[in-house]
């Protein structure tokens, strides 16, 4: 049995970049890779005013942040 990198549980780089540049205040972009307690925190700060948001984006873009379940955005 051969294994995908495009497997179910994987999250998509681009796609997760797109969501934190343009719903990264809403805390999509953490629903998005599966830290749904991160996400409703930062819905209620509304991106920690901005600055939280700010910050998830260039780590995004960085690859430090990776999906929930370990695996690296794809």
């Amino acid at each position: 049995m051969s294994t995908n990198s495009n497997s179910a549980g994987s999250k998509s780089y681009v796609t997760a970049i797109l969501l934190s540049f343009f719903l990264g205040a809403l805390g999509v972009d953490r629903f998005y890779l599966g830290y749904t307690g991160l996400g409703v925190v930062k819905l209620l700060t509304i991106g920690g005013l901005g600055v939280w948001a700010l910050i998830d984006f260039i780590l995004i873009i960085l690859r430090k942040i990776p999906a929930a379940n370990g695996s690296a955005l794809v």
